[in-house]
């Protein structure tokens, strides 16, 4: 997304407000931000969102005290992680996964990734994502050896062809 200031450079700041029930949209890059005197990542920091969840998921062993857990991989401990909001590395995510699934599911409100299409694709173009989504799924249940989901997904992507076919001849291609 493009600046609405200067119009050339990538939007990072984006502000949504809403008066007397309209929604007005502003985005903005970080030096227009600046010049404008405005320090916009004072509002929101994202370490200290992570921090408050963390203070408030209370990672305890059932005995009412904190548990410190720390990865044993690289020795970073789950308070560090509530500081600075980033992992230390890849093991920390099997060290810390109790705190950070309920972490996740409180920011994300969901412990799982569905995916994200933009709402104003063509429809078509929207088939077409749907279609090598089910082919991908058929691809992944054949290689685990899943048959009975494979014939399912083997059946819808025949139904989806069939769709993109009749909107191919409907405009005329």
């Amino acid at each position: 997304m493009i600046c609405n200031i200067c119009g050339t450079k990538e939007a990072t700041i984006h502000l949504t407000e809403i008066v007397n029930g309209k929604m007005a949209e502003v985005h903005i890059c970080e030096s227009c931000a600046e010049e404008k005197g405005t320090e916009f990542k004072t509002y929101f920091n994202f370490g200290d969102l992570l921090a408050g969840a963390a203070d408030a998921e209370g990672v305890s062993g059932g005995t009412g005290k904190k548990i410190t857990l720390v990865c044993k991989d690289c020795g970073m401990n789950y308070e560090d992680f509530a500081k600075n909001g980033r992992l230390g590395c890849a093991g920390c995510y099997a060290a810390f996964q109790k705190p950070l699934a309920a972490l996740i599911k409180q920011v994300q409100r969901s412990n799982y990734h569905v995916g994200k299409k933009p709402s104003r694709i063509p429809k078509g173009t929207r088939n077409i994502h749907d279609l090598r989504q089910l082919q991908e799924q058929l691809r992944k249940s054949i290689q685990t050896e899943a048959f009975e989901e494979a014939a399912r997904l083997r059946d819808e992507i025949k139904q989806a062809e069939e769709k993109l076919k009749k909107g191919k001849k409907a405009k005329g291609e």
